[in-house]
């Protein structure tokens, strides 16, 4: 076994991390804010990986699990004041008061660590209300869909464009929401990218209905107004570390 070391930006460490276990990881380890090692078996193109990640550096392993060092070093996760995020090998009992979300980190974007969907997440306890119609654009790991089933929405709808996403997720179809009916929604959350969002906005508006919520972000702080130019009055803007959300009522 052998494991590379790399280093990257703290903003992007979520889509490395996606990108080391499609490309045959069988472990990860977070080493500090800014470096990762990823552990590979001997039958993995090592040539091919230093190629994929320049600057990586490469170290022979000792004869370990290192799949289960690398498992040990992910922990619950309590998420907002109702959700626990646990990874799916771990048993730890639920805290009082807390839904549980059973997670796979690194097979899909939406693992409950990255700050935008914190800020999702967060935002979903404060206006999902029971019996509410909700679309989940860009579902990636489907953790922001069962966030929103477990708060009580009566409908909840997921979709994206990759369908490794939707088969992870094993929610919603393989498509955008120009797929959607007009006004047929109370509440679109958007966890994507601020291009996306800009492009996506006319349908992201069309589908909702009178009085209904947007939660937009998948930007950092500096794409804000870029953002929010193409999208109703903004309601509110929250921060957390440099990325945001952009809230908006119809």
């Amino acid at each position: 076994m052998f494991s590379l070391e790399i280093e990257c930006d703290p903003d992007d460490r979520d889509l490395l991390i996606a990108e080391l276990w499609e490309n045959g990881s069988a472990g990860i380890v977070e080493l500090d804010e800014v470096s990762v090692r990823a552990f590979f078996e001997d039958d993995v193109d090592s040539a091919g990986l230093l190629q994929l990640f320049p600057g990586a550096s490469l170290r022979i392993e000792e004869d370990r699990d290192w799949v289960e060092v690398a498992r040990d070093q992910l922990q619950p996760m309590q998420v907002g004041e109702r959700f626990c995020l646990v990874p799916e090998w771990r048993d730890d009992p639920t805290p009082r008061g807390r839904f549980r979300i059973t997670v796979n980190p690194g097979m899909a974007f939406g693992t409950g660590v990255h700050e935008t969907t914190r800020l999702c997440m967060e935002a979903l306890e404060e206006f999902v209300r029971p019996g509410m119609t909700v679309l989940d654009v860009g579902t990636g790991s489907g953790i922001l869909t069962e966030a929103a089933r477990l708060l009580g929405a009566g409908k909840v709808y997921a979709c994206d464009t990759d369908p490794v996403a939707v088969d992870i997720s094993r929610e919603g179809f393989v498509g955008s929401v120009d797929a959607v009916s007009a006004a047929s929604m109370d509440l679109v959350v958007a966890n994507i990218n601020p291009e996306t969002i800009v492009r996506l906005a006319p349908d992201l508006v069309r589908v909702l209905r009178p009085g209904g919520w947007l939660l937009a972000t998948g930007l950092e702080a500096t794409e804000v107004d870029q953002v929010k130019a193409v999208l109703p009055p903004a309601h509110e803007v929250r921060q957390k570390a440099n990325w945001a959300l952009i809230v908006c009522q119809l």
